[in-house]
């Protein structure tokens, strides 16, 4: 099944600093700001990684912490320490 993956994040403080990492680092996602929340949607595959937020933050930052933020996503789960990577299963 091909398509977009998608991460749906709270605006918070800690969100925005987790959606910019997440568009820096996926060129070809596509932002979606709502009032209380962003969407970003990638085709096939997002990645979300652990140095990029905590360059953002300027601090430490446990990808586990990414579920304080989340509202949704759609696609299968891999993570590890230092990644957490959507993408549909083939």
């Amino acid at each position: 099944m091909a398509g977009n993956v998608s991460i749906t994040l709270q605006n918070t403080d800690e969100g925005r600093a987790i959606i910019e990492a997440i568009s820096s680092d996926n060129e070809a996602a596509t932002v979606n700001v709502y009032p209380s929340m962003t969407k970003i949607d990638c085709p096939n595959r997002l990645v979300v990684r652990r140095e990029s937020i905590e360059i953002n933050m300027g601090r430490a930052f446990d990808l586990q912490e990414l579920q304080l933020s989340l509202v949704s996503l759609a696609g299968n789960v891999d993570e590890d320490d230092d990644e957490f990577v959507l993408a549909w299963n083939r």
